[in-house]
């Protein structure tokens, strides 16, 4: 299974790339992974905070494939521990996924028709993160979890 990660927004933040990377690395351990950085569409400062999110939306579903499953981070859905998280990647493997696709909105978070078109809606907390921040942890978070898959000490109970 590919776990592709997707943010709008700008390139990594220097002061956290490296670690992005570090995480985005080990992961490829345990599947095919990738980043795919998102532009902020044109003239987002003009446009109004629902119009932003709808045209967000309309890039992302147009970028989405049809038998993509799709987890959205948003502060409304669900909320997993890292054992949770485990038993998805488990149980899309299980059912031959062959793209799995984490998706950070932009500033206003994502658009309901992106929303409803979400297999999983996953928010990782209740506190709000930087979206810079978001990406660290869920680089690591889905390495965690695969480390908990292969029963190795990367993940203490």
């Amino acid at each position: 299974m590919k776990i592709e990660f997707w943010s709008i927004g700008k390139p990594h933040d220097p002061a956290l790339k490296t670690a992005i990377d570090m995480y985005t690395a080990r992961l490829e351990k345990y599947a095919p992974v990738s980043w795919q950085i998102l532009p902020v569409p044109k003239n987002a400062g003009m446009l109004s905070e629902m119009d932003l999110k709808r045209l967000e939306g309309k890039m992302i579903t147009e970028w989405l494939d049809r038998d993509t499953i799709l987890v959205a981070l948003d502060e409304y859905g669900k909320e997993m521990d890292s054992e949770g998280l485990a038993s998805l990647l488990v149980k899309r493997g299980n059912m031959s996924t062959r793209k799995l696709v984490f998706l950070i909105g932009g500033a206003f978070g994502l658009d309901e028709s992106v929303l409803n078109r979400a297999d999983y809606k996953w928010s990782l907390s209740k506190l709000t993160f930087p979206h810079q921040l978001v990406r660290l942890i869920l680089a690591e978070q889905v390495y965690r979890a695969y480390t908990i898959i292969k029963n190795e000490k990367y993940h203490h109970r």
